[in-house]
Protein backbone atom coordinates (compact mmCIF):
# COMPACT_ATOMS: atom_id res chain seq x y z
CA UNK A 1 0.00 0.00 0.00
CA UNK A 2 1.52 3.44 -0.74
CA UNK A 3 2.27 5.77 2.06
CA UNK A 4 -0.74 8.12 2.72
CA UNK A 5 1.28 11.37 1.71
CA UNK A 6 2.60 10.02 -1.53
CA UNK A 7 -1.28 10.32 -3.07
CA UNK A 8 -0.97 14.32 -2.69
CA UNK A 9 0.11 17.11 -4.94
CA UNK A 10 1.24 19.72 -3.00
CA UNK A 11 0.42 22.38 -1.40
CA UNK A 12 -2.74 20.45 0.09
CA UNK A 13 -5.48 23.71 1.59
CA UNK A 14 -8.39 22.33 3.22
CA UNK A 15 -11.03 24.56 5.68
CA UNK A 16 -10.21 24.20 9.12
CA UNK A 17 -13.31 22.14 10.23
CA UNK A 18 -11.84 19.25 7.73
CA UNK A 19 -8.55 18.41 9.27
CA UNK A 20 -9.59 15.22 10.89
CA UNK A 21 -11.44 14.07 8.24
CA UNK A 22 -10.43 12.17 5.00
CA UNK A 23 -8.93 14.17 2.16
CA UNK A 24 -8.91 12.84 -1.48
CA UNK A 25 -7.52 15.69 -4.50
CA UNK A 26 -9.97 15.27 -6.81
CA UNK A 27 -8.78 18.45 -9.31
CA UNK A 28 -5.42 19.96 -8.77
CA UNK A 29 -5.48 23.76 -8.49
CA UNK A 30 -8.52 26.12 -9.27
CA UNK A 31 -10.56 25.92 -11.86
CA UNK A 32 -11.03 30.05 -11.29
CA UNK A 33 -7.50 30.83 -9.56
CA UNK A 34 -7.94 34.66 -10.86
CA UNK A 35 -8.79 36.32 -6.96
CA UNK A 36 -5.89 39.54 -6.82
CA UNK A 37 -5.45 38.26 -2.71
CA UNK A 38 -5.13 34.71 -3.67
CA UNK A 39 -1.54 32.80 -4.30
CA UNK A 40 -2.77 29.25 -2.70
CA UNK A 41 -2.70 27.94 -6.37
CA UNK A 42 -0.74 30.52 -8.52
CA UNK A 43 2.01 27.42 -8.60
CA UNK A 44 -0.10 24.56 -10.00
CA UNK A 45 -2.41 24.10 -13.48
CA UNK A 46 -5.78 23.21 -13.16
CA UNK A 47 -6.93 19.42 -13.67
CA UNK A 48 -9.44 17.50 -13.16
CA UNK A 49 -7.86 14.33 -12.00
CA UNK A 50 -9.16 11.27 -13.97
CA UNK A 51 -11.83 9.34 -12.44
CA UNK A 52 -9.66 5.66 -11.91
CA UNK A 53 -6.96 8.01 -10.44
CA UNK A 54 -9.56 9.79 -7.83
CA UNK A 55 -11.24 6.23 -6.96
CA UNK A 56 -7.19 4.60 -6.17
CA UNK A 57 -6.31 6.80 -3.86
CA UNK A 58 -9.80 6.90 -2.18
CA UNK A 59 -9.52 2.87 -1.89
CA UNK A 60 -6.18 3.45 -0.05
CA UNK A 61 -7.73 6.02 2.25
CA UNK A 62 -10.59 3.85 2.91
CA UNK A 63 -8.45 1.02 3.85
CA UNK A 64 -6.44 3.18 6.16
CA UNK A 65 -9.39 4.59 7.96
CA UNK A 66 -12.39 2.91 6.94
CA UNK A 67 -14.51 3.90 9.56
CA UNK A 68 -14.38 7.34 8.26
CA UNK A 69 -17.73 9.37 8.74
CA UNK A 70 -16.81 12.48 6.39
CA UNK A 71 -14.86 13.31 2.84
CA UNK A 72 -13.68 16.45 1.50
CA UNK A 73 -12.67 16.77 -1.84
CA UNK A 74 -9.62 18.89 -2.97
CA UNK A 75 -8.77 21.15 -4.55
CA UNK A 76 -9.64 24.41 -5.17
CA UNK A 77 -13.02 23.89 -6.28
CA UNK A 78 -13.77 20.60 -6.72
CA UNK A 79 -17.24 21.33 -7.08
CA UNK A 80 -16.89 22.35 -10.52
CA UNK A 81 -16.09 18.26 -11.72
CA UNK A 82 -19.17 17.22 -14.17
CA UNK A 83 -22.30 15.76 -12.16
CA UNK A 84 -21.50 12.14 -13.54
CA UNK A 85 -18.43 12.12 -12.80
CA UNK A 86 -19.10 13.08 -8.49
CA UNK A 87 -22.57 11.15 -8.87
CA UNK A 88 -19.52 8.02 -9.41
CA UNK A 89 -16.93 9.14 -6.94
CA UNK A 90 -19.81 9.97 -4.12
CA UNK A 91 -21.41 6.73 -4.90
CA UNK A 92 -18.16 4.39 -4.97
CA UNK A 93 -17.19 6.70 -1.43
CA UNK A 94 -20.23 5.54 0.31
CA UNK A 95 -19.10 1.79 -0.73
CA UNK A 96 -15.95 1.82 0.48
CA UNK A 97 -17.26 3.25 4.01
CA UNK A 98 -19.89 2.38 5.50
CA UNK A 99 -20.09 5.08 7.98
CA UNK A 100 -19.80 8.13 5.64
CA UNK A 101 -22.13 10.74 6.37
CA UNK A 102 -20.80 13.67 4.46
CA UNK A 103 -18.92 14.81 1.59
CA UNK A 104 -17.53 18.29 1.10
CA UNK A 105 -15.94 20.73 -1.22
CA UNK A 106 -14.41 24.01 -1.89
CA UNK A 107 -16.78 25.75 -4.72
CA UNK A 108 -16.79 29.33 -6.40
CA UNK A 109 -20.49 31.03 -7.18
CA UNK A 110 -20.04 29.67 -10.31
CA UNK A 111 -19.49 26.28 -10.46
CA UNK A 112 -23.31 26.54 -8.66
CA UNK A 113 -24.82 28.19 -11.41
CA UNK A 114 -23.56 26.05 -13.79
CA UNK A 115 -25.11 23.46 -11.80
CA UNK A 116 -29.08 23.34 -11.64
CA UNK A 117 -30.85 23.25 -8.44
CA UNK A 118 -31.90 19.29 -9.70
CA UNK A 119 -28.36 18.44 -10.15
CA UNK A 120 -27.64 19.94 -6.77
CA UNK A 121 -30.09 17.90 -5.05
CA UNK A 122 -28.93 14.71 -6.71
CA UNK A 123 -25.52 15.61 -5.43
CA UNK A 124 -26.98 16.14 -2.09
CA UNK A 125 -28.47 12.55 -2.21
CA UNK A 126 -25.19 11.06 -2.37
CA UNK A 127 -24.29 13.29 0.30
CA UNK A 128 -22.31 15.36 -1.02
CA UNK A 129 -24.35 18.11 0.99
CA UNK A 130 -21.62 21.00 1.97
CA UNK A 131 -19.76 23.19 0.15
CA UNK A 132 -17.31 26.14 1.30
CA UNK A 133 -17.61 29.53 -0.86
CA UNK A 134 -15.60 32.19 -0.63
CA UNK A 135 -17.85 35.10 -0.83
CA UNK A 136 -15.01 37.46 0.79
CA UNK A 137 -17.68 40.65 0.64
CA UNK A 138 -21.21 41.54 0.25
CA UNK A 139 -19.71 45.19 -1.75
CA UNK A 140 -19.94 44.85 -5.71
CA UNK A 141 -16.79 47.45 -6.09
CA UNK A 142 -14.61 45.20 -4.12
CA UNK A 143 -15.50 41.93 -5.90
CA UNK A 144 -14.57 43.31 -8.65
CA UNK A 145 -11.67 45.17 -7.56
CA UNK A 146 -10.52 41.45 -6.35
CA UNK A 147 -11.50 39.56 -9.34
CA UNK A 148 -14.18 38.10 -7.80
CA UNK A 149 -17.31 38.38 -10.43
CA UNK A 150 -20.05 40.56 -9.03
CA UNK A 151 -23.16 40.79 -5.88
CA UNK A 152 -25.47 39.48 -8.07
CA UNK A 153 -23.26 36.45 -8.98
CA UNK A 154 -22.25 36.29 -5.02
CA UNK A 155 -26.22 36.25 -4.34
CA UNK A 156 -27.08 34.15 -7.30
CA UNK A 157 -24.65 31.25 -6.34
CA UNK A 158 -25.92 31.42 -2.95
CA UNK A 159 -29.52 31.47 -4.06
CA UNK A 160 -28.85 28.24 -6.24
CA UNK A 161 -27.11 26.42 -3.71
CA UNK A 162 -30.37 26.65 -1.26
CA UNK A 163 -32.44 25.61 -3.65
CA UNK A 164 -30.97 22.48 -4.24
CA UNK A 165 -30.88 22.46 -0.18
CA UNK A 166 -27.45 22.52 0.04
CA UNK A 167 -25.26 23.61 3.10
CA UNK A 168 -22.98 26.30 2.54
CA UNK A 169 -19.97 27.38 4.76
CA UNK A 170 -18.68 31.17 3.48
CA UNK A 171 -16.32 33.13 4.61
CA UNK A 172 -15.74 36.85 4.25
CA UNK A 173 -12.70 38.12 4.93
CA UNK A 174 -11.83 41.25 7.53
CA UNK A 175 -9.47 44.24 6.14
CA UNK A 176 -10.05 43.37 2.45
CA UNK A 177 -11.14 47.04 2.04
CA UNK A 178 -7.72 48.18 3.87
CA UNK A 179 -8.84 51.35 5.90
CA UNK A 180 -10.27 53.64 3.69
CA UNK A 181 -13.15 51.24 2.46
CA UNK A 182 -14.15 49.05 5.19
CA UNK A 183 -17.39 50.37 5.81
CA UNK A 184 -18.57 50.17 2.66
CA UNK A 185 -17.18 45.77 2.89
CA UNK A 186 -18.16 45.21 6.04
CA UNK A 187 -22.10 46.90 5.57
CA UNK A 188 -22.72 45.14 2.07
CA UNK A 189 -21.24 42.25 3.49
CA UNK A 190 -23.46 41.94 6.20
CA UNK A 191 -26.79 42.78 3.82
CA UNK A 192 -25.62 39.74 1.91
CA UNK A 193 -25.52 37.53 4.45
CA UNK A 194 -28.87 38.76 5.94
CA UNK A 195 -30.59 38.01 2.58
CA UNK A 196 -29.22 34.61 1.99
CA UNK A 197 -27.81 33.48 4.81
CA UNK A 198 -25.50 30.34 4.73
CA UNK A 199 -25.56 27.92 7.33
CA UNK A 200 -21.87 28.41 9.01
CA UNK A 201 -20.06 31.98 8.28
CA UNK A 202 -16.51 32.53 9.07
CA UNK A 203 -14.26 35.44 8.85
CA UNK A 204 -10.71 35.02 7.14
CA UNK A 205 -8.23 37.99 8.27
CA UNK A 206 -6.28 39.82 5.27
CA UNK A 207 -3.22 38.52 4.32
CA UNK A 208 -1.45 38.78 1.34
CA UNK A 209 1.85 36.22 0.10
CA UNK A 210 4.26 37.31 -2.22
CA UNK A 211 2.50 35.52 -4.62
CA UNK A 212 -0.46 37.80 -5.11
CA UNK A 213 0.78 41.06 -3.34
CA UNK A 214 1.76 42.89 -6.43
CA UNK A 215 -1.40 41.92 -8.56
CA UNK A 216 -3.68 42.59 -5.24
CA UNK A 217 -2.25 46.26 -5.04
CA UNK A 218 -2.38 47.19 -8.41
CA UNK A 219 -6.67 46.32 -8.62
CA UNK A 220 -6.78 48.33 -5.10
CA UNK A 221 -4.73 51.64 -5.90
CA UNK A 222 -3.96 53.65 -2.93
CA UNK A 223 -4.97 50.99 -0.58
CA UNK A 224 -3.80 50.91 3.05
CA UNK A 225 -4.20 47.89 5.34
CA UNK A 226 -5.86 47.86 8.53
CA UNK A 227 -4.15 47.20 11.83
CA UNK A 228 -5.26 44.88 14.46
CA UNK A 229 -7.51 47.40 15.69
CA UNK A 230 -9.43 48.46 12.51
CA UNK A 231 -9.78 44.68 11.89
CA UNK A 232 -11.67 44.43 15.50
CA UNK A 233 -13.72 47.03 14.39
CA UNK A 234 -14.92 46.03 11.20
CA UNK A 235 -15.69 42.56 13.10
CA UNK A 236 -17.14 44.39 15.70
CA UNK A 237 -19.12 46.28 12.71
CA UNK A 238 -20.31 42.65 10.87
CA UNK A 239 -21.44 41.29 13.85
CA UNK A 240 -23.61 44.37 15.11
CA UNK A 241 -25.69 44.11 11.49
CA UNK A 242 -26.09 40.42 10.67
CA UNK A 243 -29.78 39.65 11.84
CA UNK A 244 -30.32 36.49 9.21
CA UNK A 245 -33.76 35.09 9.39
CA UNK A 246 -32.18 31.69 10.11
CA UNK A 247 -29.41 30.58 13.05
CA UNK A 248 -26.43 31.18 11.20
CA UNK A 249 -23.10 29.39 12.88
CA UNK A 250 -20.64 32.21 13.51
CA UNK A 251 -16.60 31.48 13.88
CA UNK A 252 -13.47 33.14 13.47
CA UNK A 253 -11.11 29.43 13.98
CA UNK A 254 -9.30 30.14 10.77
CA UNK A 255 -5.59 30.72 11.84
CA UNK A 256 -5.30 34.15 10.19
CA UNK A 257 -7.93 35.93 12.69
CA UNK A 258 -7.25 38.03 14.87
CA UNK A 259 -9.46 36.94 17.61
CA UNK A 260 -10.90 34.10 17.64
CA UNK A 261 -14.78 33.55 18.39
CA UNK A 262 -17.46 31.06 18.22
CA UNK A 263 -21.52 31.44 18.48
CA UNK A 264 -24.94 31.59 16.44
CA UNK A 265 -25.94 34.41 15.33
CA UNK A 266 -28.34 36.58 16.00
CA UNK A 267 -28.64 34.57 19.54
CA UNK A 268 -25.14 35.35 20.61
CA UNK A 269 -24.92 38.69 19.20
CA UNK A 270 -24.72 40.59 22.80
CA UNK A 271 -22.08 37.99 24.14
CA UNK A 272 -19.63 38.29 20.98
CA UNK A 273 -19.88 42.21 20.85
CA UNK A 274 -18.69 42.16 24.44
CA UNK A 275 -15.64 39.77 23.60
CA UNK A 276 -15.23 42.13 20.63
CA UNK A 277 -15.26 45.31 22.94
CA UNK A 278 -13.01 43.59 25.74
CA UNK A 279 -10.33 42.75 22.87
CA UNK A 280 -10.60 46.60 22.16
CA UNK A 281 -9.79 47.84 25.40
CA UNK A 282 -7.34 45.73 25.63
CA UNK A 283 -8.84 43.17 28.07
CA UNK A 284 -8.77 40.35 26.28
CA UNK A 285 -5.51 38.93 24.47
CA UNK A 286 -5.08 39.21 20.89
CA UNK A 287 -3.57 35.76 18.59
CA UNK A 288 0.00 36.89 18.19
CA UNK A 289 1.04 37.65 14.99
CA UNK A 290 3.50 34.91 14.74
CA UNK A 291 0.96 32.13 14.85
CA UNK A 292 -0.99 33.89 12.50
CA UNK A 293 -0.99 32.53 8.33
CA UNK A 294 -3.09 30.50 6.07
Amino acid sequence: MPAIDSLYDPPLWRPPSEGRNLIVQATLGCGFNACAFCGMYRDKTYTQRPLDDILADLAVLAADRPDATRLFLADGDAYGLPVPVLVDLCDHAARLLPDLQRVSAYATPFNLLRKTADEIALLKARRLSLVYVGVESGSDRVLKAIAKGSRRQMEAGLVRAAEGGLKVSATVIAGLAGRDGWEEHIEATADLINRVPPAYLSTLQLGLDERARAGFLARMPGFRPQDDGGVLIELRRLVEMLAPPRPVIFRTNHASNTLPLAGTLPKDRGRLLAEIDDALAGARRLRPAFLRGL
